[in-house]
């Protein structure tokens, strides 16, 4: 009988720890079109266009939109690329993770643990 309760306990055991989630499992993810648009957090304000280009500008630096930074970006489940393309050459990539991303709110958290909201325009 002790023996009978020991395979038994085994066997649940190892079914307990044969079963796990991965990150994808656990990780969000979130509809890339309700990004499209102009969304505004401040001053400073983002725009996602449906070719996968966008711009920032920030007015508190008296830049207007047609002054924007120029950006490409992609979503990835809940991480949002942006890639900066620099006028003189290069390009410098920003990976944000998305908190929160609805048709008129969007909420965004850097790899430094600070995070920006932002109401659509």
């Amino acid at each position: 009988m002790k023996r009978l309760a020991l395979i038994l306990l085994s066997l649940a055991i190892a079914a307990l720890f044969s079963t796990s989630c991965t990150k994808e499992d656990t990780q969000a993810s979130f509809d890339e079109s309700l990004i499209i648009g102009k969304w505004k957090s401040g001053t400073l304000f983002e725009r996602y266009d449906l070719d996968k280009s966008g711009a920032t500008w920030d007015t508190a630096d008296d830049v207007t939109e047609a002054e924007a930074q120029k950006f490409s970006w992609t979503i990835d489940k809940d991480q949002l690329e942006q890639i900066h393309i620099i006028v003189n050459g290069g390009n410098v990539p920003k990976v944000y993770t998305i908190t929160n991303l609805t048709a008129t709110s969007m909420e965004y958290q850097d790899a430094y643990g600070e995070t920006t909201s932002f109401s659509k325009q």
